[in-house]
């Protein structure tokens, strides 16, 4: 008879649990199933690592544009260096620092996490997108010895914005391809980091738990933002609604749990904007919920292969729409570029030409940040890089038409080659149609393709009539 009330109240125990685990709509807090751990917490949940590197990101973006064009390079360096390789003091937070009206709880990184880098945690394996021959790690560490030396992290004579270069890189080459290219990927597997262990000797959660954990981390969205509209997510990362965001209600952000990052930010972007017809955002976020909630859901035992297989597919889900974000990025900002031209093109005064200019290395900065995010994760784009990486360029095309086409023995830009401006349209307007093409983007913010025909006719013309 005991034997037999013992096993009811484990089944009523496990059915509450899991009846409670279906019901959250927020990422945790998710019970302790770790058997072994006999510690004080009650929460599994734990990425406040994953926070951190994308403070690091955000600060270094900040930093990149503190240049005064030569003379504090080395100061400016060793600041970016230390945000990027880590360091053993307690960095201030640059950014995201707040603001009247979104105050934000912590000031220094380690009152998120200590001890962390981006350095560890980046792509490093080729990079043909960049000019050298280089690893993904050394593209980033030639980008920011550039920045430290750049007027305001601008160069105008080569074509780089270096914070937004280096920022969208860095979401891809660290955040995608962590999730995608290891904690989705080979820690799903049953022999890495197993459900039935702690993750580590003495840790609240499982191996299993803090792996998909810190995948959900990397996507840097607030835990509650389940069911929010895209505007609503875009809103807290813009730092335009702290009641939103402030899921506690204590009057200030806590960036471990409350705050958007930017992976998740372009997510919403792209799904209040262009066509509005997707919805990464609540795609990605209802599959990395799903997936913590099976986890939970084992309660502690090694997952089943029937387990594992959904899991599988939920980091299917999500590595398949983050992807898509990227070629959307890449879609928008190719045709960004391509407005841009055209507003140079047309522009009434040498100071009119000059800020469109400005506005056009600025988005070719984005657009060439997120085209090496998109070859930073797990999948061989092949034919798809190479093209990608012909159309876009080493550098943009600059005020002489000339654009860099390689480094020289002391890692200088070179730019041997020129190009018209009509000619660099018509390969930004193939970028979008490369998007299209191999990803099905369906957003389509800038999209411009309805000018291809007519671009490609006039340049064909002029050619012709170059020749005659």
């Amino acid at each position: 008879m005991l034997k037999s009330k013992l096993k009811c109240s484990t089944f009523i125990v496990a059915a509450t649990m899991i009846a409670s685990i279906a019901n959250a709509e927020s990422y945790g807090p998710f019970p302790i199933t770790e058997k072994s751990y006999s510690g004080d917490k009650t929460n599994s949940v734990s990425y406040s690592g994953q926070i951190a590197r994308h403070v690091l990101h955000d600060s270094i973006k900040k930093l990149a544009g503190k240049g005064d064009g030569g003379a504090n390079a080395a100061e400016i360096e060793a600041q970016l260096l230390s945000y990027f390789n880590g360091s053993d003091e307690d960095l201030p937070i640059i950014a995201p620092a707040g603001k009247d009206g979104y105050a934000v709880k912590q000031s220094t990184l380690n009152e998120i996490s200590k001890g962390k880098n981006i350095s560890g945690k980046f792509y490093d394996g080729a990079m043909p997108a960049w000019p050298g021959n280089m690893t993904g790690k050394a593209a980033a560490l030639h980008m920011i010895k550039h920045a430290a030396k750049a007027n305001k992290g601008f160069d105008a004579d080569n074509g780089y914005d270096w914070a937004q270069i280096i920022s969208k890189y860095t979401m891809g080459a660290m955040a995608y391809s962590q999730v995608v290219d290891n904690y989705l990927d080979e820690k799903l597997s049953a022999e890495k980091k197993p459900n039935n262990k702690p993750y580590k000797d003495g840790a609240a959660y499982t191996g299993k738990e803090h792996s998909w954990d810190e995948a959900f981390g990397y996507w840097g969205a607030a835990a509650h933002i389940q069911g929010m509209s895209a505007d609503e997510v875009y809103n807290i990362a813009k730092m335009k609604d702290l009641a939103l965001a402030d899921a506690n209600g204590d009057g200030v952000i806590d960036l471990k749990s409350e705050h958007v990052f930017g992976p998740a930010y372009y997510a919403a972007a792209f799904d209040r904007s262009g066509t509005k017809s997707t919805d990464y955002t609540q795609t990605i976020m209802g599959a990395f919920l799903d997936g913590r909630k099976l986890i939970a859901a084992a309660n502690g035992e090694a997952l089943t292969d029937a387990q594992r297989s959904e899991l599988k597919a939920y980091a299917a889900t999500i590595g398949s729409a983050w992807e898509k974000v990227l070629a959307e990025a890449t879609f928008k900002y190719a045709g960004s570029v391509y407005k841009d031209i055209t507003k140079m093109k047309e522009a009434a005064n040498d100071e009119d030409k000059a800020k469109a200019y400005r506005a056009y290395v600025k988005h070719w900065g984005e657009l060439k940040g997120f085209a090496m995010s998109l070859q930073s994760g797990k999948n061989n784009l092949g034919a798809t890089a190479v093209s990608l990486n012909e159309l876009t360029g080493f550098g943009p095309v600059t005020a002489d038409n000339s654009y860099v086409t390689g480094i020289d023995a002391d890692g200088n830009f070179v730019r041997e080659r020129k190009l018209t401006w009509g000619d660099y349209q018509l390969q930004m307007l193939k970028v979008q149609q490369l998007m299209v093409d191999t990803f099905s983007v369906a957003a389509r913010a800038n999209d411009n393709l309805s000018d291809i025909e007519a671009l490609a006719g006039k340049l064909g013309e002029a050619s012709s009539a170059e020749t005659d």
